[in-house]
């Protein structure tokens, strides 16, 4: 098949959707496929990559990639709202000189790219499946980033029309297909393919000489919904976790970065900013115990990928998170780590102290996270999801 991703973020930006854009990229054109990623100038976390004002064409590991510039804000919603509207206006004037593909994959965010992604695939007469990665109606108001009025209900109305529209709605968890269903969309228009691990899922567990039995990681972006504030206080207040010596590294950053660091006390607390692949690697082949956190009220809207990417380095995992939500049921499900509610962050500041007491525990379910990564984190795995459904699409 001859295939089109548009894509808001894909290599190199290091954390969120673009590294599973990346993978997933290289392993359909590894099934023989014929990928061709259209994409915003790289600007995620942090706009590192200059302010192009016309497109570019490059290859990336034998994929051509076509980059659109856009008017890069992050500070505020209106800034977000007017970024994401420059790459919708971007991509309708670059569509009518794009190449006709069997089936676009539309990645969602960016939520207002939809529009002419909808438009390409009716004016060309081709299907086109969209891939959920956030259902940004319900984030944006479940984190307060905006306020429920006009606007959102103007974003639901799109919301209903992209779900109309698309042949098929990839969805990464059982939460966001119970979610989509409660919208009205019909079950058979809905797959759930969890996402790839970004990085290499081990093939061996890490060797124990180089774990630090203290090393708590938590990595990428550090946003509004992951609650690493809470997080964070409860860390430097826990006694047990004083005694332990714990330390905890984040690897990365974000809007809420300056917020964490406003609340770190001590030196056992560190934001390190984003990291280079071979330092983040350094902390994965290190750390203990991993911490995944989730914190807002409302429906689930996003799954955070460096779950798949602990799990995939069989680093067991203490989640802070709703309980029930996506987050959860894969660890229990694995058993690959310990779920405690986000509500009570005291709560699990002592679940990760005795943790880091546990050595053959968190051994035990290290190694079952890394089975479960093995058999439902592969991009070969994701691959073969995808390519079963847009064969039948393309027909």
């Amino acid at each position: 098949m001859r295939i089109q991703l548009w894509s808001y973020n894909y290599d190199p930006e290091p954390s969120g959707i673009a590294p599973l854009s990346g993978v997933w990229a290289r392993a359909m054109q590894a099934r023989g496929h014929t990928v061709e990623v259209i994409a915003a100038h790289p600007h995620y976390p942090e706009p590192v990559w200059g302010r192009p004002l016309k497109p570019c064409r490059e290859w990336r590991d034998g994929i051509r990639v076509l980059r659109l510039p856009l008017w890069i804000g992050r500070g505020s919603a209106m800034q977000r709202v007017r970024q994401e509207a420059s790459f919708a206006a971007a991509l309708t004037l670059a569509a009518p000189t794009l190449d006709t593909p069997d089936v676009i994959v539309a990645v969602s965010p960016s939520f207002p790219a939809l529009v002419p992604a909808m438009a390409s695939a009716s004016g060309r007469r081709i299907p086109w499946v969209l891939w959920l990665q956030d259902i940004l109606p319900d984030g944006a108001v479940s984190t307060g980033l905006v306020k429920d009025g006009a606007f959102i209900r103007m974003a639901r109305r799109l919301e209903n029309a992209a779900y109309r529209s698309a042949s098929r709605i990839f969805v990464v968890s059982d939460g966001f297909a119970e979610n989509l269903r409660a919208k009205g969309v019909p079950p058979e228009k809905i797959v759930r393919c969890y996402n790839p691990a970004s990085r290499p899922i081990l093939d061996i567990p890490r060797d124990e000489a180089a774990i630090e039995p203290t090393a708590v990681l938590t990595m990428g972006n550090i946003g509004l919904s992951q609650n690493l504030v809470t997080v964070t206080r409860a860390f430097e207040d826990s006694e047990e976790l004083r005694r332990l010596n714990a330390q905890f590294v984040m690897a990365g950053d974000g809007q809420a970065g300056d917020a964490v660091r406003s609340v770190i006390r001590t030196g056992r607390v560190r934001v390190t900013g984003v990291l280079d692949s071979d330092s983040l690697e350094r902390e994965l082949r290190r750390a203990a115990v991993a911490v995944v956190s989730q914190g807002y009220g409302g429906v689930e809207f996003n799954v955070p990928s460096k779950l798949m990417n602990f799990m995939g380095y069989g680093i067991p995992v203490v989640a802070s998170v709703r309980l029930g939500s996506e987050v959860a049921r894969i660890i229990e499900r694995s058993g690959g780590g310990w779920v405690t509610d986000s509500t009570d962050p005291d709560r699990g500041a002592v679940q990760l102290a005795a943790v880091l007491r546990d050595p053959h525990g968190r051994a035990d379910r290290g190694r079952k996270a890394l089975e479960y990564a093995r058999a439902n984190f592969s991009p070969e795995r994701a691959a073969e999801c995808f390519e079963a459904t847009l064969r039948d699409v393309v027909g």
